[in-house]
């Protein structure tokens, strides 16, 4: 080997060394960056099992751990935080019971996963049965939205949607009925099936039990409704991350409104009853109509939960709240754990003196946001906290609490804020003949955008 050729080799031995040298530095710093991640993400489930919100409470993702690739791509779209982590290479859920089911995961997979379930294989949760096309086992009878399983804004303007297009694809316009379809229901799932109703050309109606909105006029005033983007038949594309109710409500009512589509308020749905081809629907005021098809978008917190307690009928009693910046110098309870009871806690905290009762040793399901005011409005004294506590008696002038030791605290009270989530309507549905099962680990329907 002559000299020119000993330093050809040297300069590819230098360069191909400096190469493997950057390489191997990349690696390691890669790696240790996973291994800081990764012993992070450990950190914060050892945390969530202490505070007891490693557990799923509702929907909430399942990771397929053959398929994922580990991209990080569902933390990243994941709006909530903190919900999914990669340990050891591995996707793998943290603060399980805080997911309330964006499935933002889901949409932003790509491989697919990921899917959408509710319950475990320990907990379970009544759902009524929902074919893939939403249709019930009562032909004719649909479901969507979070009566189903499927709640939050954006899923339930799909599923309205994508329920009555699975309806046209059946539909059979030679019948005797008044009505091709009657929509049950006119929060978030309703109305987008209401507008894509007046879209196909079909002859409809939306009947209310309370006021347009449904749960989300139940929202207090001043909250936040955190949503994704969504398309909403005759409208297009809606892009809001974070609106107030208000401005939700108003662009409800300016698309029915501009594309003259009427809902009928306080009008409560009795009886659903099958005749020959169709169905006899009667409401609570004696009215009835006949219809080829129905849509149910009713929710699940139609009918408020109640705790059942001396004194829970008089009329300080409320379950929800819907003005609090008219309520002022009063000695409130607020019962519940969850992100309503919690922000409606906050809003009347600034005027009122509020207590906060909640069974449970610590709050499980709520928004990190939530979670931080709240615990900084502790630290200030602006909410007192009654954890391990049960609401046993209502008063004209105080409640009766009972703590974790077992004795019975009276506290001086005007007004009663019960926030213990709906009841599935499950008479009502069974009078319809619709079966409802305990689901353990159930695979909901969702669909790639």
């Amino acid at each position: 080997m002559d000299l020119l050729d000993m330093e050809v080799l040297i300069e590819k031995i230098v360069i191909y060394g400096g190469a493997l040298l950057l390489c191997g530095g990349i690696l390691y710093i890669y790696l240790r960056k996973m291994r800081r991640e990764s012993d992070s993400v450990k950190k914060k489930i050892e945390l969530a099992k202490e505070s007891g919100l490693f557990e799923p409470i509702s929907l909430h993702p399942h990771i397929d751990l053959n398929t994922c690739i580990k991209s990080g791509a569902c933390i990243t779209a994941c709006p909530e935080k903190d919900i999914l982590g990669i340990q050891d290479g591995k996707a793998t859920l943290i603060n399980a019971s805080r997911c309330i089911g964006h499935g933002a995961c889901f949409h932003a997979c790509p491989v697919e996963a990921i899917s959408l379930i509710i319950g475990t294989e320990k907990r379970g949760v009544e759902l009524p049965h929902v074919s893939p096309s939403f249709e019930t086992n009562v032909p004719g009878v649909y479901i969507a939205g979070e009566l189903g399983g499927m709640g939050l804004i954006k899923n339930s303007v799909e599923q309205g949607k994508q329920a009555v297009d699975n309806i046209m694809e059946k539909f059979e316009p030679n019948h005797n009925a008044e009505y091709d379809l009657v929509i049950v229901g006119a929060g978030p799932a309703g109305i987008s099936a209401s507008c894509n109703a007046k879209q196909h050309g079909l002859k409809s109606i939306t009947l209310e039990q309370d006021t347009l909105g449904g749960t989300v006029f139940s929202f207090p005033r001043a909250k936040i409704v955190m949503t994704a983007p969504m398309d909403l038949p005759l409208h297009g594309k809606v892009k809001l991350y974070e609106t107030s109710k208000g401005e939700l409500l108003d662009l409800w009512n300016d698309v029915l409104s501009a594309n003259e589509i009427n809902i009928r308020e306080n009008s409560k749905v009795d009886a659903i009853i099958p005749v020959e081809d169709h169905f006899k629907i009667n409401l609570k005021d004696g009215a009835s109509f006949t219809t080829h098809n129905v849509l149910l978008a009713i929710g699940r917190r139609g009918s408020p939960r109640k705790l059942n307690v001396p004194g829970e009928e008089l009329e300080k009693v409320a379950y929800r709240l819907l003005e609090p910046e008219h309520i002022e110098e009063k000695n409130i309870v607020v019962v519940g754990g969850g992100d309503s009871a919690i922000e409606s806690a906050m809003l009347l905290a600034d005027k009122n003196n509020v207590i906060l009762s909640y069974r449970g040793p610590s709050f499980k399901r709520i928004k990190p946001k939530n979670h931080e005011r709240v615990e900084k409005a502790i630290v200030d004294g602006r909410i007192e906290v009654q954890y391990s506590s049960n609401l046993i008696s209502i008063h004209e002038k105080e409640v009766v609490l009972k703590i974790e030791s077992g004795e019975e605290k009276s506290i001086p009270n005007d007004l009663v804020y019960i926030f213990a989530g709906g009841e599935l309507p499950t008479q009502f549905l069974q009078k319809v003949g619709i079966e409802i099962k305990k689901r353990f680990g159930h695979v909901l329907k969702s669909h790639k955008h």
